[in-house]
């Protein structure tokens, strides 16, 4: 076992060509190791220095000289940790700020775990659970929204609103405890009308928390989408079109895609992780046909199907057979080839979801050949996936399963106060649930959560994080 209290070091950046890398050093005995390392021109001692200053020198080992660098000084509790701090930004690439580090090591320092300075900082107060988690959120961030969330969420926008919560919970709690305590002074007749009023409205609050889980979800892993349609519909012409470049390979030949192609893009800020299937179609051919039973499979995981119609041609009975599949499914139906001569319109569409009783999914005609319809697609997708316009002023985004568990936890205790109101149980009933929903929200922003999970969190960090 580690010591909390040791001296850590870590690369902090990546280990690739680079103009900077920087190893970070937190604990006590940061500024101590510094000195055993760092030579500068007047051979001063870090130690002695100012707090948040940056001192030009160099990194010595046994009298050979490393690299040329700066070192910043930051002295806790004004850190990110909260503890003394040092960064030297050194060359980048992968030897030279491996070698740094191997030094610091070698000084008295000890190698970081994952997400080790993270978690010293939620330890030492400097965050919050759910800021702690915010700040891989911001690394692994693919797109504005997530981007957005993230720092929304590092500056407090969760924790707030979940201390909030708590904080009327506690109130009812502390004042039943005290009318049982001391039932001459305190009186709580009538105290489940107020009770319940007020539960209804945490209630409300969780449920808008909840709500925007499916918003979080999206801005944070992006919309798992899986293009289908016929053969030779276009499918793999849409996919080129919307990534800008010619990533699957496109023919007259009906089949050429056989197999499952996946890409991440950027649709304007919004994520998806595109999956290019084959032509579903009735086949005899073995090796066509495993690719159509993959095709269906990946379509029944997506968040949303991009069935794409050759308009040029008539709907036949594979149409029929993929417009029964996607009924009940978030898609978005391509007429595909609008530069040509239109055999299939949106009355052909409309007719085919009557025929399947299903409602209409937005219908948007576009040519991946001349790359026209992309904006359209992008507001088709915006308008389906998220509710509302998407602000970071106020609203606040749950984008983590785990804080999503914990608030449907709260939400089923604060429910069983409402049945124990309505069955006009003992009010010592009302504190047992209250106190388990304020429980459950408290392990949101950690203040209830024991050891393994927290160490389970940060184990899933990078290494300088």
């Amino acid at each position: 076992m580690y010591s909390e209290s040791s001296t850590i070091a870590a690369i902090s950046t990546s280990m690739s060509e680079a103009g900077i890398g920087i190893v970070r050093m937190s604990g006590e005995e940061s500024f101590e190791i510094a000195d055993r390392i760092y030579r500068g021109k007047r051979n001063k001692k870090l130690s002695e220095q100012k707090s948040h200053t940056i001192h030009y020198g160099y990194i010595e080992e046994d009298g050979e000289t490393i690299d040329e660098v700066l070192v910043m000084l930051m002295r806790g509790p004004h850190t990110f940790t909260g503890e003394d701090t040092v960064e030297i930004n050194c060359h980048g690439g992968v030897y030279v700020p491996r070698r740094v580090l191997e030094a610091c090591l070698r000084g008295g320092a000890r190698p970081a775990q994952p997400g080790e300075f993270t978690k010293r900082a939620f330890l030492n107060g400097k965050l919050d659970l759910s800021q702690a988690e915010a700040v891989i959120d911001v690394i692994q961030s693919r797109n504005d929204y997530a981007l957005k969330s993230s720092v929304s969420q590092l500056k407090g926008s969760v924790k707030r609103k979940v201390e909030e919560i708590r904080s009327k919970i506690l109130y009812h709690t502390a004042f039943i405890e005290s009318a049982l305590d001391d039932p001459e002074h305190i009186s709580i007749d009538g105290y489940g009308q107020t009770l319940e009023r007020d539960v209804e409205e945490l209630l409300d609050e969780i449920q808008r928390l909840l709500d925007s889980a499916d918003d979080g979800r999206i801005m944070k892993e992006g919309v798992q989408t899986v293009i289908v349609g016929k053969p030779n519909a276009g499918k793999s012409s849409v996919l080129n079109m919307l990534l800008g470049e010619e990533r699957a390979i496109v023919t007259d030949i009906a089949g050429t895609t056989r197999d499952i192609l996946q890409e991440h893009m950027n649709l304007h800020g919004i994520s998806l992780n595109i999956v290019d299937t084959a032509g579903i179609r009735k086949t005899d051919d073995k090796v066509e046909k495993i690719g159509v039973d993959r095709a269906l499979s990946q379509a029944r995981e997506a968040d949303l199907i991009i069935y794409v119609v050759d308009s040029s041609l008539p709907l036949d009975e594979n149409d029929r057979k993929i417009f029964r599949f996607i009924a009940g499914k978030k898609s978005i139906i391509l007429l595909n080839k609008s530069d040509l001569a239109r055999r299939t319109g949106d009355e052909e569409i409309r007719q085919m979801c009557r025929e399947q009783g299903m409602e209409e999914p937005p219908v948007l005609s576009v040519s991946a050949k001349e790359e026209e319809g992309i904006e359209e697609l992008e507001q088709a997708v915006k308008e389906m996936f998220y509710h509302g316009d998407i602000s970071f002023n106020s609203e606040v985004y749950i984008t983590n399963a785990r804080q999503k568990h914990a608030l449907e936890s709260a939400r089923q205790s604060l429910e069983k106060v409402l049945e124990s109101i309505h069955m006009d149980m003992p009010e010592d009933f009302y504190s047992i649930d209250l106190m388990d929903a304020y429980e459950s929200l408290g392990t949101i922003t950690g203040e209830t959560v024991g050891e393994d999970l927290v160490n389970e969190i940060f184990s899933k960090f990078c290494m300088g994080k």
